[in-house]
């Protein structure tokens, strides 16, 4: 790929993640020497929605929110990617969360493209009544662009299993028959996959233990520090407690603890689900979210939200892994800090990539009709994840580059291998 591509790329704006993720593509892309032709297909989404939700409010009176879909890449199979409701959805998160699913099912081989969604709107300020509502008219207004074989959605931030039986039941609704395998992330009981909604922090497991053996640390004294306690963190914690790791650090969004001696993970998960914060929890010292980054620890898996390690604190990360449970955890200009620093990265798009692995796999139970025992599903969850992270070590030493650089490399490399084979219709 000829340099003079990329000369008129923008300054990089380090908290916008679409900017910091196509800076990686750019430069996973030239390290590739990838085709111009194919460069200038891939570096943009294929298709994104903008649509305006009219929502029958408690009160009687309608509002209007906005919503997006984008969906970057169908090379490798439909899209795959969750929908996110926050005051703070953008086009500009939402395309780069789209950007990243496709890189993240093609790192774990995944037969999907990536896709997100998001509605701009403040669920902790709105009933049942008005989140169904709303849910089922986003719905109703993306059904020509979802499907079984088009589009998959499934839960993301502030989005959960009752949310992915709404959309199933639109859809379905308007088919005239079931289509279970239009979401994932739903109720076992109507075609969710067993082990789905701890397969994120199941995945996050697997990797660091993986890590652990490759530069020979024994779990039990491995420190690890967990930024989060949701669906992500707090599986992973308590997931990691059970394997024998000392996890000597958690926070929600009020902040953190700390004990150096190791927490009681199911204690203090125990007291968050009681309190809704760790504050007062017992046998432990209160730390700040950003000083729970800077603890010294062996693992530091950041599993909250975007652009939490940057240029301003990575020198002091005193980590010696970084397993990102968050998407876009760690902006482009802090990379390179933390490669100068001999930190070794297991980025997001492996470390997470166990939701998306388990989602293909209630994908694949619900088009077959036949559904998997638990242990069947991590068995092959276990598989997949081991596997991934062996080719991501083997493909950075192949190129001598550092595993986040890697990790877009072989997934560049997988879809413009399926784009070229299949050729651009034009």
């Amino acid at each position: 790929m000829s340099t003079a591509l990329v000369d008129d790329i923008r300054e990089i704006k380090e908290d916008n993640p679409f900017e910091s993720m196509m800076s990686r593509f750019d430069r996973a892309a030239q390290l590739l020497n990838l085709d111009a032709d194919l460069y200038a297909v891939m570096r943009v989404p294929n298709r994104e929605l903008k649509v305006y939700i009219p929502t029958r409010m408690d009160s009687g009176r309608i509002q209007v929110f906005e919503g997006f879909r984008v969906q970057h890449n169908f090379a490798r199979g439909p899209a795959k990617g969750g929908i996110r409701y926050s005051p703070d959805v953008s086009i500009d998160e939402v395309r780069a969360l789209a950007a990243w699913m496709t890189w993240k099912c093609a790192v774990v081989n995944v037969p999907f493209g990536g896709a997100k969604g998001g509605i701009i709107c403040d669920p902790t300020q709105m009933s049942m009544g008005e989140l169904e509502r709303m849910t089922r008219r986003y719905a109703a207004e993306l059904l020509d662009f979802i499907g079984p074989e088009k589009d998959v959605p499934a839960p993301d931030m502030n989005t959960n299993e009752q949310t992915m039986a709404w959309i199933m039941d639109t859809y379905s609704m308007h088919a005239r028959h079931t289509v279970n395998a239009v979401v994932t992330g739903k109720p076992v009981d109507l075609g969710g996959s067993r082990g789905r909604r701890e397969a994120t922090g199941r995945g996050l497991l697997i990797v660091v233990n993986e890590a652990a053996k490759k530069f020979k640390m024994a779990p039990a004294d491995t420190r690890v520090v967990v930024q989060g306690s949701g669906n992500v963190g707090g599986i992973a914690a308590l997931l990691l407690h059970e394997a024998g790791f000392k996890v000597i650090g958690i926070s929600d969004v009020h902040g953190g603890i700390h004990n150096a001696a190791g927490l009681d993970i199911p204690a203090a998960m125990k007291h968050l689900q009681a309190t809704r914060s760790f504050e007062d929890f017992t046998g432990a010292e209160r730390v700040s979210n950003s000083e729970l980054l800077e603890l010294d620890c062996d693992v530091l898996l950041p599993a909250a939200t975007e652009n939490q390690i940057t240029s301003t604190n990575a020198e002091r990360i005193k980590c010696k892994v970084l397993a990102e449970g968050a998407n876009g955890p760690t902006t482009a200009a802090a990379d390179e800090i933390l490669y100068r620093k001999g930190i070794f990265v297991i980025p997001d798009i492996l470390a997470n990539a166990g939701g998306v692995t388990v989602s293909y796999f209630e994908w694949v139970q619900d088009r077959m009709g036949y559904f998997w025992r638990e242990d069947v599903v991590n068995e092959r969850l276990q598989d997949t994840m081991v596997a991934s992270f062996n080719d991501l070590c083997r493909y950075a030493d192949a190129h001598s580059v550092d595993t986040r650089t890697a990790a877009y490399m072989l997934a560049i490399d997988r879809v413009a291998y399926d784009t070229r084979m299949r050729g651009i219709y034009a």
